[in-house]
């Protein structure tokens, strides 16, 4: 769950980036300086507002809930894979106490050995399992929170009439905003009420 923040971060720069470079350059169809496209909108005129990113996904009552829920999954992986464990140990010391004291074959030694054997493999083989559906589960969590950002963003924009709704972070090409701009708060209280609503439909 580290990892979350670092996820989005890169997820936010990756996005901002291509914007940057889908809107600021024509491929092609260089201009002269001063020189109006049509159809085009200069850069002085668009109107731009910019949300601290790491903010409204953090107090993003989705986020939570999602993280609770994967969360639970985590702890339900955990006790399976602890519940396995003791019984492989169990298995072991059985296995230790009767060679031990001689009171199986060769034979009944060897098989038992080898179900241990199989049984340690198993193991290993559920750990890497339940690892990988966790971080699947995770990448999942993350990209419908997103998601859920993107189209809110594009009905708030539409609505206050912005071109462009940037995210800033640490590590973003957004290295500078003039604080005027930012409607971080507006857009998590906008978000939290449109979740919170549509969850009590549920």
């Amino acid at each position: 769950m580290k990892k979350l923040p670092l996820i989005l971060a890169v997820v936010s720069i990756i996005a901002v980036g291509f914007l940057f470079v889908r809107e600021f350059t024509v491929p092609g169809n260089q201009v002269e300086s001063g020189e109006a496209v049509e159809g085009s909108l200069e850069v002085s005129e668009a109107k731009i507002a910019y949300i601290e990113l790491d903010t409204v996904i953090l107090n993003f009552d989705m986020y939570f809930d999602l993280r609770d829920e994967l969360m639970d999954k985590q702890s339900s992986s955990e006790a399976r894979l602890n519940s396995k464990g003791k019984e492989y140990e169990s298995g072991a010391m059985d296995f230790q106490e009767k060679v031990s004291k001689g009171l199986v074959t060769r034979a009944t030694a060897a098989q038992m050995e080898q179900n241990l054997r199989q049984q340690q493999q198993d193991l290993m083989n559920l750990r890497n399992q339940l690892e990988t559906e966790l971080m699947e589960e995770e990448r999942v969590m993350n990209n419908r929170i997103l998601q859920y950002i993107y189209d809110f963003l594009d009905d708030f924009a539409a609505e206050n009439d912005y071109d462009y709704v940037l995210g800033k972070s640490f590590g973003s090409p957004v290295m500078f905003a003039n604080k005027s701009l930012d409607v971080t708060q507006a857009v998590l209280k906008g978000i939290n009420y449109k979740y919170n609503e549509e969850q009590k439909k549920k």
